[in-house]
């Protein structure tokens, strides 16, 4: 394990051998800020990056189940229009890697219904819920093929509450819809200014394919076109990546001429 000291403001970068070593090192912050903080509100993205890191959050909770008790659990987004046990849902995700190993009774666990008859106003019962129960204590997030955080999609402006999204020709080609044959038709996800809110984030960033978006969130440059650029506005962001996602990475903190 390797460091990047993070900037005055910026993330902080955590290199890992590899992507077994990265996940152990954020569920070991997500198990402190729990120790911090029982009744923690820990956002929950989906696919690859961080599944391993729930497991092993599964296995602390077999050793040390009352201090999951409290635990709150909040889905970052889903794909619209498919049916909620539909395998490729974040719904079956989180239940299968979270849910059901914490044994999150239903108090404890929320998030986007996936085929709402009204999508916006699904949207708004989720910030409203937000607003009451939050802040989120730890987001954990990953980085989008373009970019993207959550389902705030690249584009000139971005909404800052939970809405209805647009989604791109990258994330239809994201693996949970690509190994299925699912075919969403709206994303429904957090807003980036709800997520600026958490107490904590953990992004979490693995393998080649990785690099280059990791490359240019490294770079300090903020725009909407690349949303993840806007972590650069929290002020207590970790990084943590292997080192096939930091292979070549410039000098962190970028030298500033």
């Amino acid at each position: 394990m390797s460091h990047m000291p993070p900037m005055p403001c910026g993330p902080a970068v955590r290199i890992a051998d590899d992507y077994d070593a990265m996940s152990r090192q954020a569920t070991q912050d997500i198990c402190q800020e729990l120790a911090r903080y029982p009744n923690l509100l820990l956002c929950a993205a989906t696919g690859s990056s961080p599944a391993r890191a729930y497991e092993l959050l599964a296995q602390h909770y077999h050793r040390e189940p009352p201090q999951f008790d409290r635990l709150r659990v909040l889905k970052l987004d889903e794909w619209g229009g498919l049916p909620m046990d539909h395998s490729a849902t974040c719904e079956a995700y989180l239940r299968q890697h979270l849910v059901q190993p914490l044994q999150l009774s239903a108090d404890r666990y929320i998030g986007f219904a996936s085929s709402p008859s009204d999508p916006a106003a699904e949207c708004a019962r989720i910030s409203d819920w937000l607003a009451k129960q939050g802040p989120i204590g730890v987001a954990v997030l990953g980085l989008g093929a373009n970019g993207h955080l959550a389902l705030n999609e690249p584009a000139e402006t971005l909404p800052a509450l939970a809405h209805v999204a647009a989604l791109s020709a990258e994330s239809l080609q994201h693996p949970m819809l690509r190994s299925s044959g699912a075919r969403p038709s709206f994303g429904l996800t957090l807003g980036i200014g709800e997520l600026l809110h958490s107490r904590k984030i953990l992004l979490l960033v693995s393998g080649p394919h990785k690099r280059k978006q990791l490359q240019r969130l490294l770079t300090s440059e903020i725009s909407t076109r690349f949303p993840a650029s806007l972590l650069w506005l929290h002020p207590n962001v970790t990084v943590f990546c292997d080192r096939e996602a930091a292979a070549g990475l410039e000098p962190y903190p970028p030298n500033h001429h």
